[in-house]
C-alpha cells in the first residue's frame, strides 16, 4: 500500500513540475516577444514614418511604400500585443479577458464615434480561464468588433459578456446595415470565428438582415470542453 502511495505522490510531483515549467516557458515567450520582436517592429514603424516625412513630396510611389511599411508594422505590433497577452500566465483569469475586451471595444468604437454599451461579469464572479479558451474568445470578440467598425455603418453597438453554470456567453450586436449571412463572403472572418467556436466546444450563431443590424452570439464551456 505504501508503495502505491509513494508512486502516486511521485507522479503528482512530476505533473506539478511539468506545469510549473510550462508556466515559466510561457512567461519567457511573452517577455521575449515583447522585448525583442515588439521593440524591433515599433522601431521599423517609427523609422518609416520619419522617412516618409523626409521623402520628396513628388515621389508618390516611394511615399506609398513607406506608408505601407509603417501601417503594416503598426498592425503587426498590435497583433503581437495580443499574442503576448494570450501566452502570459499572469492573465489567466476571466477579469483579465474582460478588461482587455473592454479596452478594445472602447478604442474601436470611440474612434468611429459609435455609441456602445459593455456589460460583463463583476469581479466577484471572477474565475480561472485557460489560455486556449481566453485566446479563442478574445479573437472571436475582436473580429466581431472589427466587423462592426468596418462594415456595419451603425450608430450604436452592444457587448454582453456573461458566465454562468460553467458556460460563457458573448453577444455583440449593432443597429447597422446588416447583411445576408448565407451570402456573406469570408471577408468578415465568419469561417474563422466558427472554427474558433468549434475549438472551444461551443457554438457561434449569426443573426442579421439587410437594414436591421447584426447580432453575433458565442456560447461555450468555460473549460473548453462540451
Amino acid at each position: 500500500m505504501s508503495l502505491v502511495g509513494g508512486l502516486a505522490y511521485l507522479l503528482y510531483r512530476r505533473r506539478v513540475a511539468r506545469l510549473l515549467e510550462m508556466e515559466r516557458m510561457r512567461t519567457r515567450i511573452a517577455t521575449d516577444l515583447h522585448d525583442e520582436i515588439g521593440s524591433n517592429l515599433s522601431l521599423i514603424a517609427m523609422a518609416s514614418e520619419v522617412a516618409t516625412s523626409q521623402a520628396p513630396s513628388g515621389d508618390a510611389k516611394m511615399n506609398g511604400w513607406l506608408s505601407l511599411i509603417a501601417s503594416t508594422s503598426r498592425e503587426t505590433v498590435d497583433s503581437m500585443s495580443d499574442i503576448v497577452w494570450a501566452v502570459n500566465p499572469d492573465r489567466d483569469r476571466l477579469q483579465d479577458l474582460t478588461q482587455r475586451m473592454r479596452r478594445v471595444a472602447d478604442d474601436a468604437f470611440t474612434a468611429r464615434n459609435i455609441a456602445f454599451h459593455f456589460s460583463a461579469p463583476t469581479r466577484e464572479a471572477d474565475v480561472p480561464l485557460g489560455a486556449d479558451t481566453r485566446r479563442e474568445v478574445f479573437r472571436i470578440f475582436k473580429e466581431s468588433v472589427n466587423n462592426v467598425v468596418r462594415h456595419a455603418a451603425c450608430q450604436r453597438a452592444e457587448v454582453e459578456f456573461s458566465v454562468s453554470a460553467g458556460r460563457l456567453r458573448l453577444r455583440v450586436s449593432d443597429d447597422g446595415a446588416g447583411f445576408e449571412p448565407a451570402a456573406a463572403s469570408d471577408g468578415n472572418g465568419m469561417a474563422s470565428m466558427r472554427r474558433r467556436a468549434t475549438n472551444l466546444g461551443g457554438e457561434l450563431r449569426v443573426r442579421s438582415q439587410c437594414g436591421a443590424g447584426t447580432t453575433i452570439t458565442l456560447t461555450a464551456p468555460v473549460d473548453g470542453r462540451r
